[in-house]
């Protein structure tokens, strides 16, 4: 298989596993994580197997799954008898979660400057019409990943690709949602720079608009609990 076959698959494989036709457990993996990562489960907060289950309309076994891989992220603690706890993630980690994204985001941005396929560039100008067009409205937040996915694809790395799955997983997918950032043209600009083979300028670009996104979320973070913090 060729490596624009490989990254093929790759797109493949991520899409169906972000999809709401992922496993119960992916989903759930997905729902808790982000509700963590946005101060929605604040640290501290005991998390109860049958609730959950309940909640999500599911067994307790993919809840247990999901708790267990939130472990070995980190987000969650479990302990015998005490049960599940979260720890989550303080303003400060979201804006180092950003900032390890912002930089493998940029390296693919620099990359695809100079890989990148016309087909990929009209697949880019679609979203960023679309992106135009929606505003800050919901569907803002499915259109932004796959305009950054169709860029780190063009990267043509798939050593590259997986390292921003990785650190994708320390970012809400929700979180737009959260915090509606205004494009204010970035993503434009973006398209331009890899239109032209501007490699510096797409990277810097592209490094610039996560970051931004994550002071935003790392800010509200700590605005958020503030207001929860007691006096």
């Amino acid at each position: 298989m060729s490596d624009q076959g490989y990254v093929r698959l790759a797109h493949v494989v991520r899409t169906l596993a972000e999809s709401i036709g992922g496993t119960v457990r992916q989903r759930a993996v997905r729902e808790l994580r982000d509700r963590i990562l946005t101060g929605a489960l604040a640290p501290g907060a005991r998390l109860d197997l049958d609730e959950i289950s309940a909640e999500f309309g599911i067994s307790r076994t993919p809840v247990r799954e999901a708790l267990l891989e939130l472990s070995f992220q980190g987000l969650v603690e479990i302990a015998p008898r005490s049960g599940v706890k979260v720890i989550g993630v303080s303003p400060e980690a979201t804006v180092d979660n950003f900032a390890i994204l912002a930089a493998l985001s940029g390296k693919a941005a620099e990359w695809a400057a100079d890989r990148i396929t016309p087909d990929e560039l009209a697949r880019l100008e679609e979203l960023a019409d679309a992106l135009d067009a929606a505003g800050t409205g919901p569907e803002t937040v499915e259109l932004n990943w796959r305009f950054h996915r169709i860029i780190n694809e063009a990267s043509g790395s798939r050593h590259l690709l997986s390292l921003i799955r990785q650190a994708v997983r320390m970012i809400p997918s929700n979180f737009l949602e959260v915090i509606p950032v205004h494009d204010d043209g970035e993503h434009r600009r973006l398209l331009d720079a890899l239109r032209d083979g501007q490699a510096h300028r797409a990277r810097e670009i592209s490094e610039l608009h996560v970051l931004d996104a994550g002071r935003s979320l790392a800010g509200w973070l700590a605005e958020h609990h503030t207001a929860k913090s007691p006096g």
